[in-house]
């Protein structure tokens, strides 16, 4: 049988290293209303997205990589945060579609999805060195 208990930090933890960093540079570097206005209002301004809905997006999305990113190498919350995550990567993904139809999702995109996948569709047992394992270990401990 094989041994998911590597993989699943590897995968877990690396996954989390890079929406983390992205997340620290998108919040403290770029700041996230810089990142709204260079990465959403300006590209996006002649599409039939509405400002409304970008400006939110733009900015809530370094939060959100910041928090998740950190939250995932923890292994906190793993598979509500790992599905967050997804769909940051299903609406990167829609948007960079939106401007170039057939853009390259090699550079980001498909290597982070990869990593994300074992998190959700693995359990606690294949991941122990999380966070959610030892406080699952922990309920157990004291239900006995």
């Amino acid at each position: 049988m094989f041994d998911w208990r590597w993989p699943a930090f590897f995968t877990r933890v690396t996954a989390g290293l890079l929406f983390g960093m992205a997340g620290v540079h998108k919040m403290f570097i770029m700041t996230p209303p810089v990142h709204a206005r260079k990465l959403f209002l300006e590209p996006y301004a002649h599409t039939w997205i509405p400002q409304f809905l970008l400006w939110p997006l733009g900015v809530g999305i370094p939060f959100l990589e910041l928090t998740a990113g950190w939250l995932l190498v923890a292994g906190f919350l793993r598979r509500p945060v790992a599905i967050s995550l997804g769909l940051l990567l299903l609406t990167v993904t829609y948007g960079h579609a939106l401007l170039e139809p057939l853009f390259n999702v090699n550079s980001h995109i498909f290597p982070r999805l990869i990593l994300l996948i074992p998190t959700p569709a693995l359990s606690l047992e294949a991941d122990p060195w999380c966070l959610d394992a030892a406080l699952a270990r922990r309920r157990a401990g004291k239900r006995q």
